[in-house]
């Protein structure tokens, strides 16, 4: 059958393929860290919530389309709670089956086939597939690595200001795979882009609170003239490892939800039931609850760096479940550096082709959010083994 010309352009994830050979393996010492999982279970009065919503009629219903009123109001007050920003849940929150539902939810409604939009790369390739599926250009601004972390190029940003037909920037904060956590001047400087350019910010905000080091969340709604321009989606999938419950959300000025929400009945067609209590169970737990989940992924962090530091060059993650190796140094590809890991150390990670430019070819990322310290320690032998005998 001839493909349709929309998916010409679609790039693999890479991550399918590694997780159906880790799932063949009968090794038990195999590290799971191609995915993006979390071993670390939710807060039990969400698990209950889930069980009392099985054998609630309300749950089991088409209706509402838009989501629950009770669900709605608490993403409105949990976006407002980071933004600074007022929303009426009734007019600008609306709910979704998880983030990446959203995100393209979002695309349809806003972008024109022919339209450009901004990325940063490396990226996620979901993000990229789903800017080339409304039609949308995707230009990329690259993210430079350095000794202490991942830094936007703000001279390539700047420069975008000259695309022709560039209708919205989309991102993710912090950013999938690098683990880069946006700075104030960063933000500014892409604030000032939008109002510049007239651009609408669509900002995926499912990980936003996994920051380590003590860095606080800054959100882009915040800045002068941003709140009439930024879209937030977010979901419980990480910080709340509720990654099977597919409750996301949607938040953004009245005009733009009014889109989005047509764009959304008709993709989905109608909202989760049996995770919204759940959910809104989740949104309204206190702050210590996602704390006490980022601070053990944050140790989990800090060994692998420690233990791999001296053996190939990583470039810390200041946020997220993620980082990334450049293994070009070792005269391999990522793709190569995954199957020796794979079959010599016993770690499933994955190549990170096809991540934006042709540069990401020479990335290996690694998931240290789904195995426990215990079983980290000893991957620097593991890498060694693989990759430098």
């Amino acid at each position: 059958m001839k493909r349709p010309s929309r998916l010409l352009h679609m790039t693999p994830l890479g991550v399918d393929r590694m997780a159906a050979l880790a799932d063949a393996s009968t090794d038990p010492n195999l590290l799971r860290m191609e995915n993006i999982d979390t071993d670390l279970l939710p807060h039990e009065s969400i698990v209950q919530a889930t069980k009392d919503a099985v054998t609630a009629d309300s749950t089991n219903s088409y209706i509402p389309l838009l989501g629950h009123d009770s669900l709605r109001r608490a993403i409105a007050s949990h976006v407002a709670r980071q933004s600074g920003v007022n929303y009426d849940w009734q007019k600008s929150a609306i709910v979704c089956a998880g983030a990446w539902t959203g995100i393209l939810d979002v695309l349809l409604a806003t972008i024109e086939a022919g339209d450009g939009v901004l990325l940063t790369a490396p990226v996620y390739a979901g993000l990229l597939n789903r800017t080339r599926l409304v039609g949308g250009e995707a230009h990329l601004v690259p993210f430079r690595p350095t000794e202490s972390g991942w830094r936007l190029d703000l001279d390539v940003l700047r420069a975008a200001a000259k695309i022709p037909r560039l209708r919205a920037i989309l991102l993710m904060n912090p950013n999938l795979p690098t683990g880069s956590v946006l700075t104030f001047e960063e933000w500014a400087a892409i604030a000032e882009l939008c109002r510049e350019r007239d651009l609408l910010l669509i900002y995926d905000a499912a990980m936003e609170r996994i920051l380590y080091d003590g860095r606080q969340v800054i959100h882009p709604a915040s800045f002068p003239g941003m709140a009439e321009r930024t879209v937030t989606i977010g979901s419980v999938s990480k910080e709340f490892r509720m990654i099977g419950w597919r409750v996301g959300w949607i938040v953004g000025p009245q005009d733009v939800i009014e889109n989005v929400s047509l764009a959304a009945v008709t993709n989905s067609g109608t909202t989760v039931g049996l995770s919204a209590a759940a959910a809104k169970t989740a949104l309204e737990l206190p702050e210590d609850d996602v704390k006490a989940a980022v601070d053990e992924w944050q140790r989990r962090r800090d060994l692998m760096l420690e233990e791999l530091q001296d053996l190939v060059p990583i470039i810390p993650p200041h946020g997220g479940w993620t980082m990334m190796t450049d293994v070009s140094a070792l005269g391999i590809t990522g793709a190569e550096a995954s199957r020796r890991l794979f079959e010599k150390g016993a770690v499933a990670a994955t190549s990170m082709e096809g991540w934006g430019d042709q540069e990401t070819a020479r990335y290996l990322r690694f998931v240290f959010s789904n195995e426990p310290i215990e079983r980290l320690r000893g991957i620097g032998h593991r890498f060694r083994r693989a990759l430098l005998t």
